[in-house]
């Protein structure tokens, strides 16, 4: 039964990754059928972020007051109204009122999952975790490359909404699996309020990392086909859209090795590995090669070296702070990262749009430095 849980734990992580690189991968068409300027992607962005940092903020209280389950189901069934929304939008308006189920539906399920397998499981089940998200996150630009081919753009999200639908409907019939032990009924009683998770030392510092790590990964999520369509000639639509999905197979490809080695390498030093390893990527990206097969591995190494970083800094919540703050952290970590998905791609898409779309290994790289400098300094004041 245990086993069971933990797939269908998985497959829930799945469908949290599939929303995510939809917009990114479709927007150099629906720019098109919008009529709007390019850097209008991140407007939408920002509003699905702003709804998931208050999703994640309520987060604690929800863990406190729900069964993990609900939670699960209520933000699965967000995430496909959100969907069904964008796939009906025939006015660019449209995608703001769609955005808000959209976003509502990531925080807390994001939030309470991180919190339930960082206290009941190891950082290799943690990483893994974190692997089929990427699953999910890659599986989305190829539904939208085959719906530009076949279809419309429309229908990448409507297609996608009816995965979504069969995994809620799996959720539904997993309910026996989760349990309400007396166990977890004293956890929750000890969940402290997030006001008092502020003050512990080295949450703040981590949330700017946090921050930092999002703010690149989020403008590698919307920009990557736009990066290509900017800086390469004669790709087709359908390429560009299927070359979305590169961060996020190196975000699955860096999850998968790090579930095999975490519990023997230890979170930090695997931060400090894919933190080098995403640096790399950046230096690839930023050769002026003319054709695009350079750049297509630079992203994939970028996703690969991030895929430990965000599942690590989640699982050490509980070692670092305590299990009676860690649901606390955690959100406050969810929503400080949404903070980075919020602003900063939309920052960058003012950067390129008044510079140009090269300065966007630049922009990563000044990130990536930012989240391990701050991090270290973090594990100064907790002595960890």
């Amino acid at each position: 039964m245990a086993s069971l849980l933990i797939a269908v734990i998985y497959l829930a992580f799945i469908s949290l990754g599939l929303p995510d690189s939809l917009l990114g991968s479709a927007w150099p068409t629906m720019q098109t059928a919008f009529g709007v300027p390019s850097s209008y992607a991140g407007y939408v962005s920002m509003t699905i972020s702003f709804m998931t940092i208050i999703s994640a903020l309520i987060g604690p209280k929800l863990i406190k007051k729900l069964h993990t389950k609900w939670i699960v189901i209520g933000s699965i069934f967000l995430t496909v109204a959100g969907l069904l929304g964008f796939s009906h939008a025939s006015r660019y308006w449209m995608l703001f009122l769609f955005a808000v189920p959209y976003g509502l539906g990531a925080g807390s399920i994001d939030a309470s999952l991180n919190h339930y397998v960082a206290n009941h499981y190891s950082s290799s089940v943690m990483n893994f975790l974190h692997c089929f998200y990427g699953l999910g996150a890659i599986i989305s630009p190829n539904i939208m490359a085959l719906a530009l081919k076949h279809a419309r753009w429309s229908e990448g999200y409507r297609w996608t909404a009816y995965i979504q639908i069969g995994i809620l409907l799996v959720c539904i019939l997993s309910l026996p699996l989760w349990k309400n032990g007396k166990k977890e009924e004293r956890e929750t009683e000890e969940i402290a309020e997030i006001k008092e998770a502020v003050r512990v030392p080295g949450v703040m510092l981590t949330l700017i990392a946090f921050f930092a790590y999002c703010a690149g990964e989020a403008t590698c999520f919307l920009w990557t086909s736009s990066y290509f369509a900017g800086t390469k000639q004669g790709m087709s639509e359908e390429l560009v859209a299927a070359f979305g999905s590169l961060i996020f197979g190196g975000l699955m490809l860096g999850r998968l090795i790090s579930g095999f080695i975490s519990n023997r390498f230890g979170d930090r030093l695997l931060i400090r590995i894919g933190l080098a390893v995403e640096f790399a990527g950046i230096l690839l990206i930023a050769l002026p090669f003319k054709g695009y097969i350079f750049t297509a591995v630079g992203f994939l190494i970028i996703g690969t070296g991030m895929g430990p970083i965000y599942p690590a800094i989640q699982h050490m919540a509980p070692a670092n702070f305590g299990k009676k703050y860690s649901a606390a952290v955690i959100g406050l970590q969810m929503a400080s990262a949404y903070l980075g998905s919020t602003f900063m791609p939309t920052a960058f898409g003012k950067l390129q749009q008044a510079v140009g779309i090269w300065i966007m290994p630049l922009y990563l790289a000044l990130f990536a430095f930012l989240n391990i400098a701050f991090l270290e300094w973090s594990y100064r004041k907790t002595g960890k």
